[in-house]
């Protein structure tokens, strides 16, 4: 099916393909059609092209809608436009405005933009702080279920910084900044802060290289676990660590008496049941089981 500028959308069986390197990936429960389904959202950058890739997920089968947008970075007019995909017989249309994003060196931008996907005359996902704009130019209504972000994986790079940004619950986004001072296997250190503020100290970082601990950001608690082995002991090249970022206490198991002892007794991110009782259950900007991945790519 064509846009309003030629291009053509796409509806595949085939899953879209993601270089881990330079993706950023959301994945939203949204209520398309009366059903709740899962949308993955997909922001990739490289030196020649910049894309953003939507896939909306069938609630009882493999099947998925993929609807892939080309942001060239010579194409002033394709940073801003419209396309249309079909989801199990409803006709997805998805507006766009990023001519003047920020995107702050990351691939998926920071503020200044919008991107909003319509079913019968309704917003069901709306990404960006352009809302105002998304809603005029659709001419469609806000769904009375929002959207709620599942979970997020991010790649960064560096040497003895990595910096990312996460949402805990709906009111903002929290800057987190994972800072290290490996310099050989027998003296390395570990910072984690959040807001700027250092929430998470770990010295002799070569006996400690996994490890897990609960902070509070803003009265909330975040749980923050952290695997840094391949920093340490893998051999030349580009390696990474990978931490998580998940709100809540950790879960218990039966009998326990409430301490909180530090670790995770198998708690997961949840991908939903797909029911519309199940989107109803988490209209809450960030789902409860939310989770950050992110992983640290350590270049020398």
């Amino acid at each position: 099916m064509k846009d309003s500028h030629g291009t053509t959308s796409s509806t595949s069986s085939e899953k879209p393909t993601e270089d881990p390197h330079c993706t950023v990936t959301s994945i939203y429960q949204a209520k398309i059609g009366d059903v709740c389904r899962n949308v993955t959202v997909v922001w990739g950058k490289n030196l020649m092209n910049h894309t953003l890739i939507l896939t909306v997920h069938s609630p009882h089968s493999d099947q998925h809608s993929t609807c892939k947008i080309d942001l060239k970075p010579w194409h002033f007019w394709n940073k801003k436009g419209f396309k249309s995909f079909d989801v199990d017989g409803k006709r997805i249309n998805v507006f766009w405005d990023l001519r003047v994003a920020k995107f702050s060196g990351r691939s998926e931008p920071s503020s200044d933009y919008y991107v909003a996907m319509v079913c019968d005359e309704e917003v069901v996902l709306l990404l960006g702080d352009y809302k105002k704009e998304a809603y005029k130019r659709s001419k469609s209504r806000p769904s009375l279920i929002n959207a709620t972000l599942v979970s997020k994986k991010e790649n960064v790079f560096g040497k003895r910084s990595f910096s990312a940004r996460a949402k805990f619950d709906e009111k903002k986004d929290h800057e987190i900044l994972i800072e290290n001072s490996i310099s050989m296997a027998t003296e390395s250190d570990m910072w984690i802060s959040i807001d700027g503020i250092v929430m998470i100290h770990v010295n002799n970082l070569q006996w400690k290289f996994r490890g897990n601990q609960t902070v509070t950001v803003n009265e909330i608690p975040v749980q923050v676990f952290w695997d840094v082995h391949d920093w340490l002991f893998s051999g030349p090249g580009m390696v990474h660590a990978l931490f998580i970022f998940k709100p809540g206490q950790p879960a218990q198991l039966p009998g326990q008496d409430g301490e909180d002892d530090g670790s995770d007794h198998g708690s997961r991110v949840s991908d939903g049941d797909g029911g519309y009782d199940g989107c109803l259950a988490r209209n809450h900007g960030v789902q409860p089981g939310f989770s950050l991945f992110l992983y640290a790519w350590k270049v020398d």
